[in-house]
Parts: C-alpha cells; sequence; structure tokens
C-alpha cells in the first residue's frame, strides 16, 4: 500500500516524532488509519453513488432482495437444517454437509435457484436502467458492485447471521467479528472477461457463490496460502454449482479459469476483521515470507504479480510486467533461470 508522508503546513514535532518512531509502530499506525477509512466506506460512496440508490428504490424488481429479511425460501433446504443444528452447538453437521475440497476450502448448499435467478434478475434490471454503476474490484472489468446499488444492509445481515458463525467455525482466529464487507457479482463470458489472474483477495475470508448462467468451464484453480514455500503450488480446481458456496481465506493464492461457453456469474463477498487487520499477531505474520520451495506450478503464475512469468508463459497482449513475487531473498533455487523444457500443466489425479 502507498501512504503519503507528513504535509509540509505538519507541526515540527509531528515529523520528528515520525520518522523516529519503529518501522512496526508506523506500520500499526497507518493500517488502523486504513481500517477506519475502510470502515466508513458506506458512507463515503460518493454522491454519485448515492443518488444511483436513491433512484433505483422505485425500480427495484425484487425489493425483499433489499429488505434484509433472507426468507427461508431463498436457501437450500439442507442448509438450513445444518444451521439450525449449528445454532444449537452440532458443529458435526456442518463437515456432515459441506466438502472439504482442498486444503481449508470447503463448499456446500447455499441458496435455491430461485433466488440465484431473482438476483440476476435484479442485476438485469439494474443494468437496464442506465444509472451508473462501477466495476467490481482492479482486476474484474465486468460484473457491479451490490453494496453500491443499495443492498449493503441487506448482505450484512446475511454476513453475521449466516456466514460469520461458519467463517469462525472454519477460521476462528481471523472470524472473531466481520465488521465489514465487499460485496460484488463478477461476470465471464465470451468477449468480456474470459478468466481472472492468479491473485489473493482483500479479504479475512471470502465467500464465492455461483449464481449461474448455463456454462461449460470456468473453473477456479487453487493453489497455496500467501507467504508459505508451496503457495505457488498447484493443488485443486473447483467447478462451480448454481447455489453452492465456497469458502476460502482471503491469503489463498487462486485464480478463474477461461470460460469455454455461456456465461457465469458470481457473488462474491469479502469479510474484513478490522480488530485482526491491526492486531501485532496479523502484522508480524505480513512480515514473514517463507523462501520458496521450488519453481512455479504453470497453472499458479500470475503476470500480475510474479517476477518470472515470462521465463515460464508468454504474457498476455498488452501485459507491462511489474510482479514484485516471490520478494527478494526469497526466491527458490535456480531462479531467473529459463527451465530447459518447457513446463507441463499438472493434473488433479497427479498429485
Amino acid at each position: 500500500r502507498r501512504h503519503e508522508g507528513p504535509s509540509p503546513t505538519s507541526a515540527p514535532g509531528t515529523v520528528v516524532r515520525l520518522q523516529t518512531m519503529s518501522a512496526c509502530t508506523l506500520r500499526r499506525i497507518l493500517l488502523s488509519a486504513g481500517t477506519l477509512l475502510a470502515h466508513s466506506r458506506g458512507a463515503m460512496l460518493g454522491r454519485e453513488a448515492i443518488r444511483a440508490v436513491e433512484h433505483y428504490k422505485p425500480l427495484r424488481q425484487t425489493p425483499r432482495l433489499f429488505e434484509g429479511t433472507w426468507p427461508s425460501e431463498w436457501f437450500d433446504a439442507r442448509y438450513l437444517s445444518m444451521h439450525d443444528e449449528l445454532k444449537r452447538g452440532n458443529t458435526s453437521a456442518f463437515f456432515a454437509l459441506a466438502r472439504e475440497e482442498g486444503p481449508d476450502v470447503y463448499s456446500f448448499p447455499l441458496f435455491t435457484p430461485l433466488f440465484c435467478e431473482l438476483l440476476m434478475l435484479e442485476v438485469d434490471n439494474y443494468k437496464a436502467s442506465g444509472l451508473p454503476f462501477r466495476r467490481p474490484n482492479s482486476m474484474n472489468n465486468y460484473g457491479l458492485i451490490f453494496n453500491e446499488i443499495g443492498m449493503r444492509e441487506s448482505l450484512t445481515e446475511l454476513q453475521q447471521t449466516h456466514l460469520l458463525p461458519i467463517s469462525q467455525l472454519l477460521f476462528p482466529k481471523v472470524s472473531s467479528q466481520f465488521d465489514d464487507h465487499h460485496s460484488f457479482m463478477v461476470q465471464y463470458k465470451g468477449g468480456e472477461d474470459l478468466g481472472l489472474d492468479m491473485h489473493t483477495d482483500d479479504s479475512d475470508v471470502t465467500f464465492n457463490i455461483c449464481l449461474g448462467r448455463d456454462f461449460t468451464g470456468a473453473g477456479l484453480t487453487f493453489c497455496g496460502m500467501r507467504g508459505d514455500p508451496d503457495h505457488r503450488h498447484f493443488q485443486f480446481v473447483y467447478q462451480h454449482e448454481v447455489g453452492r458456496v465456497v469458502v476460502h481465506s482471503g491469503d489463498k493464492r487462486h485464480g478463474a479459469d477461461d470460460i469455454e461457453t455461456g456465461q457465469r456469474n458470481n457473488l462474491i463477498i469479502w469479510n474484513q476483521n478490522f480488530a485482526w487487520r491491526s492486531s501485532k499477531e496479523n502484522l508480524a505474520l505480513r512480515q514473514q515470507y517463507a523462501k520458496e520451495a521450488s519453481s512455479p506450478d504453470i497453472q499458479c503464475l500470475s503476470y500480475t504479480h510474479d517476477r518470472d512469468y515470462a521465463l515460464f508463459k508468454t504474457p498476455p497482449p498488452g501485459q507491462n510486467l511489474r510482479g514484485w513475487c516471490p520478494p527478494p531473498g526469497r526466491e527458490y533455487p535456480g531462479f531467473g533461470e529459463k527451465p530447459k523444457a518447457s513446463p507441463q500443466p499438472i493434473s488433479q489425479d497427479e498429485l
């Protein structure tokens, strides 16, 4: 992250204190300031976005999506039964329903096709209204931000009632609380975004729900955890199913495979715990980055982030490679040497 220095008009004493305090203390102050800014994100959408929310209110196709009531018919019956058991303290009910797709990645049925279709029709209706909307994040070009069309409060209710208890079960350290979320829809289809480069999320825990529509391809490839020796080593490919959610740490490296036919849309909720982010433990973990064990698997390469991408693959047209990974001093043996033979993708059957 980039941080500006002291203002030229700051008192001299302030500058001296900033110059003499430890780097760790300064990072904590800057992270805390960033946390406060993020916490007020909902109140700082900008005049245009606020006007769009107000103008869209009378045009809403399914008002209940914005009310936060979350009726039972929107949820898969198997999920509702598990949710009731979880409230009684029966954690085994979750593991009986969920699939462990790979290391620390789980999926389970969450929504019915009815809900997925209602939400997609609402997206279509909003786009047809002519009101403005932004791209969902810095990597996806197509989709929209649900928080900015009036669904923030409704999705906060979903987060606190349904997502948080599961996250606390799977990732207790980073899920002591959820203070905010960035909730958005991504869209993949021919002529637009076909897939998404390898990345990690600005999220402590990510919930990714497939909404449809008919498609082939567009799997989700998972690799290792950020900072681990094998973080650029292939683990598995997850295949999306409508209404099913996949849950993982935001530090898990992953990317969307190219779509082959049709259109895939997903509701993605990045959950954020400000207390964890500003904690001494998290700040210390962020400083740790293990030396890579060996050269990366080609499925796990990122043209956005990886310094050695061009050694293994041809960069996409127009991409100006400015990678940072691996950090200096954390390179695998032989880093920078072109492979003697073209590496082949590893299949799940080989693992």
